[in-house]
Parts: structure tokens; C-alpha cells; sequence
């Protein structure tokens, strides 16, 4: 029997970082928490968090996602992405089980192998124990063992970074074949690993850098390795995180885009596959045209220091033209 592809759905990426980049330590998070209830209202299929130790300080993911599926109850709830290879996996496995429980089966694990661009990527690494050079690796054992751990009554795995021995783990995800794991895929990275790892392990792959034909060229690459490995590529997820900003005015749109992105990253490291930048019928277009490319969700991150009106205006201009 033929497996029917996935439906388009849309999300939206809270803003865990951006609460901690300007001034002191916040007294709440309750920014996030209203963010998340609106999205939940308007319908929206999914609320997604980003992931860093040291090097861009944000909350930690688990822990608010578990927060937020006690305020809602359809949304799912996912990392875009997480750093899987900074955790040790029976941990990963545990937390990201009873998140899942919690919310009773809607968790999603983007992960990817992260940078080792600059200082304090380097440092994250370091202050973790980890070796940046033998990440992707152990970013696959890892994600191999929380799989596992998810749908084998007992896991045994001997790697290169960990090693496991009849291992229960307990409780275990709510979703029959365990907790959906997607994967960071990126051309400009020119590592043909990251596709096969996303066929072979994953349930599809997720990209944050790409235009509408990067996004298309991804998916060939992780078809083409799905076909090695006998799994269905018309059922993965197929995901695309985009950057944008809603002001209107263009040129404003622009530099308050280029500012917070240069406050999140420390650079503006992809401004020309980002955005669009300005009235929110190019957003709506973009989205499209990725959809057209083959994603089954997208993701919408906004580069804006006022995330709520940034939020509302994406639910009235840009969300209704998607809503079923």
C-alpha cells in the first residue's frame, strides 16, 4: 500500500534566543508563553525553540517545551535545531520521552551537528567535553541510540563515542515508532553525510539556509540516499526554516533585520538565502514558492525586536491565505 505525503503545515519559531540578547536577565519568559498561546489559537500547526549551550545563550529547549505543552494542547512541539551531539543520548532519550509524554505525542527532534565557526562556538564545544572535529559522528551515534532507546524494549550499542549494554529505558515516547527525528541538511556545508544520515536515520531533514532551489536540490540528495536504505522519501519531513521580517518599509525591514540577526549570530551569516524582507505578500510568496519545492512545513523565524507585532502581523496577512 502507497503512503499518502504529508500535508504543508506552518510554524513559527519562538523567540528563546531573542529574549536574552538585549539588556539584563529577564524577570519572566512570559513573552514566549504568549507567543505560544497565540499561536495555538490561530491555528497554526507548530511552535518550534533553537538550541545553544554558551555560545548563543537562549532557554534550554526541552525543559520550555515541556512548559508549553501544559498551556497547550494541539500545536506540535520541536527543536529547530537541536545540538544533540553536546547531551549524552540515554539522557536525550529520557527527557525527550517524557516530553512527549507530557504532551501527549507531539514532540519533534531537529538536530543538527552545529558550527565550529568562531570563538564561541569553539568554546561551547570545549566547555561541553566534546571534540568539534568528531561531532557529525557522534551526532549520529547519539541520534541512533535515542531512537532506539525509544522503540526497542532493549537497546545494545557499541560506537565510537558511546556504548551501551542491554539497556531499558522508561517511560518511553508516546508516538507509535517513536519521536519523529529530523535532520540539518545544508549545500553550502558540501558534507554528503548529513543527507545519508537523514535518510538512513532520520524521518526526514529540516535546512535553514537555503532559497526555494537549494531546498529542491536537498531533497534529490536525501531521495537519492533514501532509495540506497529502502525508506519511503514521500513520507519524511521535509522542512525549511525561514528568516524573515514584516515591516512594510523595506529599508527599515532590512536594517532591523541585519541588527537583530547580527545581535543573534555575532554576523550576518546568510542574508542573501534569508528573508524576505519587507511587505508580508513577499512572506506569503516565499512560502509558496517552497511549498511548490516540495516542503511539507515551514517554519517562520522573525529577525524583528518586537516579536509579538511581528507575530500578529503574520496571523492576519500571511497566515489566513494557508489556513485550511
Amino acid at each position: 500500500m502507497t503512503t499518502k505525503p504529508l500535508k504543508p503545515r506552518i510554524g513559527a519559531l519562538l523567540p528563546t534566543r531573542g529574549l536574552l540578547m538585549e539588556g539584563p536577565q529577564p524577570h519572566n519568559a512570559d513573552l514566549i508563553l504568549n507567543m505560544a498561546r497565540a499561536i495555538e489559537s490561530a491555528g497554526l500547526d507548530s511552535l518550534w525553540v533553537g538550541d545553544s549551550l554558551t555560545a548563543k545563550p537562549r532557554l534550554e529547549p526541552l525543559s520550555t517545551l515541556a512548559a508549553l505543552a501544559g498551556i497547550t494542547r494541539r500545536v506540535r512541539l520541536g527543536t529547530a535545531v537541536m545540538l544533540a551531539a553536546l547531551r549524552h543520548p540515554v539522557l536525550l532519550a529520557q527527557t525527550a520521552a517524557t516530553v512527549d509524554l507530557i504532551s501527549g505525542g507531539r514532540l519533534v527532534l531537529a538536530v543538527g551537528a552545529g558550527g565550529a565557526f568562531n570563538a564561541e562556538q569553539q568554546k561551547e564545544w570545549q566547555t561541553a567535553g566534546v571534540k568539534a572535529s568528531q561531532r557529525g559522528r557522534r551526532l549520529e551515534e547519539a541520534m541512533e541510540v535515542v531512537g532506539r532507546l525509544g522503540t526497542e524494549a532493549r537497546v545494545t550499542f557499541h560506537g565510537k563515542h558511546f556504548h551501551l549494554q542491554d539497556v531499558a529505558m522508561s517511560p518511553r515516547p508516546v508516538q507509535p515508532g517513536g519521536i519523529p527525528l529530523l535532520f540539518a541538511c545544508h549545500l553550502r556545508a558540501e558534507r554528503p553525510a548529513q543527507f545519508d544520515r537523514a535518510a538512513r536515520i532520520g524521518h526526514g531533514y529540516i535546512t535553514i539556509s537555503e532559497n526555494p532551489q537549494g531546498f529542491e536540490e536537498i531533497g534529490r540528495r536525501v531521495k537519492e540516499r533514501a532509495a540506497v536504505h529502502g525508506k519511503n522519501f514521500d513520507t519524511m519531513q521535509k522542512v525549511i526554516y525561514m528568516t524573515v521580517n514584516l515591516n512594510p518599509d523595506r529599508r527599515q525591514a532590512l536594517d532591523e533585520s541585519d541588527r537583530y540577526l547580527k545581535l543573534y549570530y555575532g554576523v550576518n551569516i546568510w542574508r542573501d538565502l534569508w528573508g524576505p524582507w519587507g511587505h508580508p505578500d513577499l512572506t506569503t510568496q516565499r512560502i509558496r514558492e517552497f511549498l511548490q519545492a516540495g516542503a511539507t512545513t515551514v517554519i517562520v523565524r522573525f529577525a524583528a525586536f518586537d516579536q509579538e507585532r511581528h507575530l500578529d502581523s503574520f496571523l492576519q496577512n500571511v497566515w489566513p491565505n494557508f489556513r485550511k
